[in-house]
């Protein structure tokens, strides 16, 4: 079973910026669950106990092929005995999917835990919220109790509160990757008035300032750094691979190229220029997502690129 004792507080040492003045901590909620850990677990934790009370045995959801959140779903489904059913972004995944899972590990642990797969082009994805494809949906699977894309939602972000607590409460700053916002929704809403909330979306454009806006009542003790997404979702460079490889090398620590390496980046430049004055305690929050690093190493080594260690 999940649990969230084991997300202990880690202070590491990292050599980019032991001279600064500075302190680096890491929340572990990674290590909550091998399969339904950090952001993940607490994100799901609200809506599974609505499911149930609802009397709902059936969890649909969306995603792309390598999805944190595809996972995640299909791991609770498994651990809590709820039937599972995945929304897949690209419709040619499906053409053979004894390939496609030879192919995907992230597919093929979500199908191994029982999901079922709903294989549709990016232009039907685009309108997964729309009315005509939810009734779509509801034609072809029946009742089924909805978690959004990414998991966001209010249960989402009344689970990721609960990130913070008493031992968090020494740290001047809180940094966290953002992708839908349900987690950095979460931090703002439950941390000290005198704590500031750092967001690195993993995602281009400005648009995520005003989803998060929708779960949170201050607007004081926050901000989003929107220059270290490395070119957009699921994109990387030679740069941050070499960041995320150094990190693990001197604290043991691995990081997700999506989310958690450009967090880390991310705070890194930002003591480089000055931006955290001497004295200054940070916590990082490591929201999980590592079974994407298999996939990114697959899509590296056809480009005979540095891989992940």
């Amino acid at each position: 079973m999940p649990n969230s004792s084991r997300s202990i507080i880690q202070e590491v040492r990292f050599s980019e910026i032991e001279c600064y003045g500075v302190s680096l901590s890491i929340k572990r909620e990674d290590l909550i669950h091998p399969h339904i850990s950090g952001n993940k677990y607490r994100k799901l934790k609200y809506n599974i106990l609505k499911a149930k009370d609802l009397g709902q045995d059936t969890l649909l959801t969306f995603g792309g092929a390598y999805s944190n959140h595809i996972a995640a779903v299909a791991a609770v489904g498994q651990l809590y005995g709820l039937k599972t059913k995945g929304v897949i972004r690209g419709d040619e995944l499906g053409n053979d999917l004894k390939e496609t899972l030879c192919q995907n590990t992230t597919l093929r642990f979500a199908h191994e835990c029982g999901m079922k797969f709903k294989f549709v082009s990016r232009g039907d994805y685009r309108e997964k919220t729309s009315e005509a494809f939810t009734d779509s949906l509801k034609q072809e699977f029946g009742n089924y109790y909805l978690i959004p894309e990414g998991g966001t939602n209010e249960l989402a972000v009344k689970g990721c509160e609960e990130i913070v607590n008493k031992e968090t409460e020494k740290f001047n700053y809180i940094c966290v990757a953002v992708g839908t916002g349900g987690t950095i929704s979460g931090l703002i809403n439950s941390v000290k008035d005198a704590q500031k909330v750092i967001g690195f979306p993993a995602l281009k454009g400005d648009f995520l300032k005003g989803e998060i806006e929708k779960y949170v009542s201050r607007d004081d003790n926050w901000m989003l750094n929107t220059e270290y997404h490395f070119g957009g979702y699921g994109k990387v460079t030679t740069e941050l691979i070499k960041c995320i490889n150094k990190f693990k090398e001197e604290t043991k620590i691995s990081l997700d190229p999506i989310y958690t390496g450009k967090m880390i980046y991310g705070i890194v430049e930002l003591v480089k220029s000055g931006f955290f004055k001497k004295g200054t305690n940070i916590l990082a929050i490591h929201t999980g997502g590592l079974q994407g690093i298999e996939g990114m190493n697959t899509i590296l080594r056809k480009k005979n690129s540095l891989i992940i260690k």
